[in-house]
């Protein structure tokens, strides 16, 4: 194939660009974007400094290392979900087909994203050394070593993304390690005392290690470069599309995007099989749907099962925020089984078909969410309380009087589709806000107010006694009635609320 070079070609697609722009349009959003950041960590240089360098640190030596895992498996899972080699949407669709040079039509996304994971694992690295006990004998290498170890995340992902075998190996390895990570902080609070490890490490030992890690890049790097041009083309459309979602989500402000790419990813790699409802007595056919789809995400109900038992890294933290992290978790292990609803509230063909009105249809997909955030939250506020960081009384009934709270605001959120972009906005002395956005982020979560005698009962940390119990089940069911009851009809089969 004749090759053309690239540079003129960029050259003439730049040129073109800037001249539908205002002269020094790029300069002013560069300015915008560092003055944005400067404001934002001078207004909150507080807030930054005790997540950052706390005035009490009490990380031990074992958990370091356990945070550090954790935060490489997340940036490796991050990476590999982003690409991380891609195309802007538009290079993708003229360029990457074009005589040009693959190598150098691809190398300034390895550098963005290669900067971008180092500085990741450079701030990591200062954050675990600011919450390590024994940080002031620890040395300030450690945070180089940081940078170094998220350039081979960011490697070990383009690796992947560039080989044809390996990289689902490499994803269940993130998963497992992060899951292992989790599971020593987990255990570290709820009582476990960790083996004493070695003392810290010298800068002797250290320099030794970056320039060992220094080498292993070069090397990888080299390799990875020589070997750009034959990553193949439909990954690097798939990250691009990626990208541009997210790209187009944040800059919309319409979260319902990301929401619909993943759940055609999802349903893309899902092998085609016919399988037949349940045959329970009496079981509702939408009902029975709900069960058959939510037992083929087995992956993410073991999560969900796992997740139990994070709420025990939040009892050294304020009670309320306890409380309101456990209502919010409710809800999103509630919105496992709600994606048939955003389904059916965009297109209600199913609920035609089957003669049912929405109200009808709302009932009988609200069973699953139900059962899943009863189970949830009586399996978390059990281990809390197991461990000894609640005061006695019958919480596990507490979680089961929590569950239509959390179904109520899964249902509300998975039928809030797109942002209305027509309501009026708000003039603030800071500009011009779009309330649209607001609207849609707080529609979901604003129906755990329901759930404000749990909030009350975990932010007092008093015995709780049935009567907090009956009161919290009497406002959930009595509220999540109501509102399905207002926002359906049994005259229509829309789903969307009106």
């Amino acid at each position: 194939m004749t090759s053309v070079p690239l540079r003129p070609v960029r050259h003439w697609i730049h040129a073109t660009q800037s001249s539908h722009r205002e002269r020094g349009a790029t300069l002013s959003n560069v300015y915008v974007g560092v003055l944005f950041v400067a404001i934002v960590v001078a207004m909150f240089k507080e807030q930054l400094t005790k997540i950052f360098w706390p005035a009490d640190p009490s990380l031990s030596a074992l958990g370091s290392v356990s945070v550090a895992v954790i935060c490489g498996a997340l940036l490796l899972l991050s990476l590999r979900r982003l690409g991380p080699i891609t195309l802007s949407r538009p290079a993708s669709y003229f360029l990457l087909t074009a005589p040009v040079s693959r190598r150098r039509l691809l190398i300034p996304s390895v550098r963005i994203a290669a900067a971008a994971a180092a500085l990741a694992g450079a701030a990591a690295a200062f954050a675990i050394l600011g919450h390590t006990g024994s940080r002031d004998t620890l040395s300030d290498l450690l945070i180089v070593i940081g940078a170094l170890a998220g350039l081979l995340v960011y490697l070990i992902a383009a690796l992947a993304q560039s080989a044809s075998r390996g990289a689902t190996i490499i994803d269940r390895l993130a998963s497992l390690a992060l899951a292992i990570g989790l599971a020593e902080l987990v255990a570290e609070a709820a009582g476990w005392t960790p083996p004493t490890l070695a003392g810290p490490p010298t800068t002797t030992s250290l320099v030794p290690l970056a320039g060992a890690l220094t080498l292993v890049l070069l090397l990888g790097f080299g390799l990875l470069v020589r070997d750009l041009a034959r990553t193949r083309n439909d990954r690097i459309l798939e990250s691009a599309k990626t990208a541009g979602t997210l790209f187009d989500a944040a800059f919309g402000m319409e979260p319902s995007w990301i929401t619909d790419m993943v759940e055609r990813r999802y349903w893309a790699n899902r092998r085609l099989r016919s399988s037949h409802l349940l045959r329970v007595a009496r079981l509702p056919v939408l009902t029975a749907q709900d069960l058959l789809l939510t037992g083929r995400r087995l992956p993410r109900l073991f999560w969900l099962a796992g997740a139990t038992t994070l709420p025990l890294l939040l009892t050294s933290t304020p009670r309320w925020l306890l409380a309101i992290v456990l209502l919010y978790a409710t809800m999103i292990a509630a919105r496992t089984s709600t994606g048939t609803i955003r389904t059916d509230a965009g297109n209600p063909v199913l609920s035609r078909l089957v003669g049912l009105t929405s109200r009808q249809a709302l009932y009988q997909r609200a069973w699953v969410p139900v059962a899943l955030a009863g189970v949830w939250a009586t399996a978390a506020l059990a281990l809390l309380q197991l461990t000894g960081n609640l005061a006695p009384g019958p919480w596990w009934a507490l979680g089961i009087a929590l569950a239509p709270a959390g179904a109520a605001a899964a249902i509300r959120k998975a039928r809030t589709g797109f942002v209305r972009n027509d309501l009026l906005p708000l003039d603030t002395p800071m500009g011009t806000v779009s309330t649209g956005p607001l609207v849609n982020s707080i529609a979901g979560p604003d129906l755990l107010l329901l759930g404000l005698p749990t909030l009350l009962a975990l932010a007092q940390n008093k015995p709780l006694s049935w009567s907090s119990v009956i009161l919290q089940a009497a406002i959930a069911v009595m509220g999540a009635r109501a509102y399905l009851n207002a926002t359906t009809a049994e005259t229509r089969t829309e789903l969307t609320p009106r």
